[in-house]
C-alpha cells in the first residue's frame, strides 16, 4: 500500500510517498519546495498559492511514478496560522505568518478583558503573540471588514485540504494549538471567543484524525492525473505526526520534536491544566489517538536557520554539516557565551548573528566571534533550554523521565543530539528523523484499515527506522554551564 503525504515545515515542503510492505514502511521523497514567506510593506505573508501549485507539482510527479497505486493523501503543516474563507469559497487575503508583526502588544490588551490566568484555564496554551487566538483579534483591529465577509476560519492544513477536497472543517490537533479551543470540553472556546468579541461562527466543525475528510475534487484530479483519490485527516499539524512516529513503548519519556522550533514535552493521557503548567508556561496540544502532548514551545534551530541566510547574503553559502564541522571546532568551556533562545530579540531579528553577538554583550558575556563560536553558542543554549523545561515538566508530572526521544530534521545535526544529552544528563534515542512524514503515512493507513492501533504503527517505525543513541558527559561542565544559563535567565527575566 501506498500513501503521499505532503508535509509543510516553515523551511520547505515535501510530497513524501510512503510505502507500506509487510509490517516494514519505506519512505520515498518525490518533490521538494521551498516555503519562503513574503514582506510587503510591513507585513508577513505565506506565499499560499505558490505553496499550492507546488503542492499540484508534487501530485503529477505522484501520478507519474505510481499512478492508481496511491491510495491516499494527506497534509500536514505548522500550527496556529490560517486563512479566512467566504461563503462562496474565496480566499480572503493572503494568510500572515506568525512572525509578522501585527501581533504586538495584543496579549496585554487581551488580559484587559479576560485575564492571563482564565485564558489558560479555558485553552491550556501556552499564550505567545503568535497564537491563532491573537493573530485572529489583530484582524479584528485592523481589517474588521474581513471578518464579516468570512464564513469560515481554516487553519493552515485545514485550509490546504478545502484547496484539495472543498471541504471546510478542522482535524483536532491543529485545532489545539489555536489557543481557541477549549481543552476541557473538546470543542472551540466559545465563550472566551465572544467575551473578546470574536465570531464563534468561523470556527469549523472539528474531526478526529485517522478518518476519510473527502475525495480529491474531480478538476484537481484529471489536470494532475492522480485520480479521485480519498483526502485523509492526519495528525494535520507537523508535531502531532510526528508523534505518532515516536518509536517508544510506553509514554515514560521525554520527547523533543527538532526543527524551526523544539517541541520539547510529554505525552499525557488529558490536559494538565494547573496553575503549576501556567507558571511554567506549558500547552497542552492533542495528539493521535485523543491524547495531549505537554510541551514548552522552544525556538529551534530557527536561529542557525537565520544565521545561514545572512551569511548566505554576504556570499559564505554554509551547508548545515559543514556549520556544525565549524562548531566542533569552537572551544567548549564553563565560560562559553550563552543566549535564551525563546527571548523575543530573536523572534525576526534581520541579523541574527550580529543579535545573538549583542545579546551576550549586553548580559555580561563575552560575545561569540567566529562562526563556529556562534553555532556553537546557539546549540549549548539550546540544549541547556532542553533541561529546564525538562526538570519542569518531571516536577508538574512528579515523576523521572527517563530517556529521550528526539525526532525530526533536527537529529542529522549531532552536535546538537549530543549536547542534549550531555546537558539533560539522560540518554538521547534520535530517530526517525522523518517523523513527521512517517506518522502522517501510518495514520492514513489507520484511516484505511491496514493498521488497527497507533501501538502497532509505533510498532512498524521501530522495525523500520535506525535509532541512534548518545550517551551523556562530562557532568562536571555541563552542570557549571546550567548553573550560568539559570543565572543568565533570571537577571534577564528578573
Amino acid at each position: 500500500m501506498r500513501y503521499l503525504a505532503f508535509d509543510l515545515g516553515a523551511e520547505s515542503g515535501r510530497a513524501i510517498v510512503g510505502t507500506l510492505d509487510d509490517s516494514r514502511l519505506q519512505l520515498q521523497e518525490l518533490y521538494r519546495f521551498p516555503n519562503e514567506p513574503v514582506r510587503v510593506g510591513r507585513h508577513l505573508y505565506w506565499d499560499v498559492l505558490r505553496l499550492f501549485r507546488e503542492m499540484s507539482n508534487g501530485l503529477r510527479a505522484a501520478a507519474g511514478k505510481y499512478g492508481s497505486d496511491l491510495k491516499g493523501l494527506a497534509v500536514d503543516t505548522w500550527g496556529v496560522d490560517f486563512g479566512l474563507v467566504d461563503g462562496k469559497g474565496y480566499l480572503l487575503g493572503n494568510p500572515s505568518h506568525y512572525r509578522d508583526e501585527r501581533t504586538s502588544g495584543i496579549m496585554e490588551e487581551v488580559f484587559q478583558v479576560v485575564p492571563r490566568s482564565e485564558v489558560f484555564g479555558q485553552t491550556g496554551i501556552q499564550s505567545m503573540a503568535i497564537n491563532t487566538l491573537y493573530q485572529l483579534l489583530a484582524v479584528k483591529k485592523e481589517q474588521p471588514e474581513l471578518l464579516k465577509q468570512a464564513q469560515s476560519l481554516l487553519m493552515m492544513p485545514d485550509l490546504f485540504k478545502f484547496f484539495l477536497t472543498g471541504v471546510k472543517e478542522s482535524e483536532f490537533t491543529i485545532s489545539t494549538t489555536s489557543q481557541a479551543f477549549n481543552t476541557r470540553q473538546g470543542t472551540w472556546a466559545n465563550g472566551l471567543l465572544e467575551s473578546l468579541g470574536l465570531p464563534v461562527a468561523l470556527m469549523p466543525d472539528i474531526i478526529q484524525p485517522g478518518r476519510v475528510a473527502g475525495r480529491l475534487l474531480p478538476g484537481i484530479a484529471r489536470a494532475t492525473g492522480i485520480g479521485s483519490i480519498p483526502v485523509l485527516a492526519v495528525g494535520s499539524h507537523d508535531t502531532a505526526s510526528a508523534m505518532a512516529a515516536v518509536p517508544a513503548m510506553d509514554t515514560d519519556y521525554l520527547f523533543i520534536s527538532s526543527g524551526t522550533w523544539s517541541l520539547v514535552g510529554a505525552e499525557v493521557p488529558v490536559p494538565v491544566v494547573t496553575p503549576e503548567t501556567l507558571e511554567a508556561e506549558f500547552s497542552n496540544e492533542g495528539c493521535v489517538g485523543g491524547t495531549f502532548r505537554l510541551l514548552k514551545n522552544v525556538t529551534g534551530l530557527w536561529l542557525l536557520q537565520e544565521c545561514r541566510r545572512v551569511w548566505a547574503k554576504k556570499g559564505e553559502m554554509f551547508t548545515y554539516d559543514e556549520m556544525s564541522g565549524l562548531a566542533r571546532e569552537a572551544k567548549l568551556s564553563t565560560l562559553a557565551p550563552l543566549v535564551l533562545p525563546n527571548h523575543p530579540v530573536f523572534l525576526n531579528p534581520g541579523d541574527m548573528p550580529a543579535a545573538i553577538q549583542r545579546f551576550c554583550a549586553e548580559n555580561g558575556q563575552a560575545a561569540p566571534q567566529t562562526k563556529g563560536e556562534i553555532i556553537k553558542c546557539v546549540l549549548v543554549s539550546l540544549a541547556l533550554e532542553y533541561r529546564l523545561v525538562l526538570e519542569k515538566l518531571e516536577n508538574i508530572l512528579g515523576r523521572r523521565l527517563p530517556v529521550i526521544h528526539m525526532v525530526g530534521g533536527g537529529i542529522h545535526n549531532e552536535l546538537l543530539c549530543q549536547f542534549a544529552a550531555d546537558a539533560c544528563d539522560r540518554p538521547v534515542l534520535a530517530g526517525p528523523a522523518e517523523a513527521t512524514a512517517t506518522g502522517n503515512v501510518l495514520v492514513q493507513a489507520m484511516a484505511l484499515g491496514e493498521i488497527a492501533t497507533l501501538g502497532d504503527a509505533r510498532n512498524i517505525v521501530r522495525g523500520s527506522f535506525t535509532v541512534k543513541t548518545y550517551e551523556s558527559r562530562e557532568q562536571e561542565l555541563w552542570a557549571e554551564l546550567y548553573r550560568r544559563y539559570l543565572d543568565l535567565k533570571a537577571r534577564v527575566s528578573g
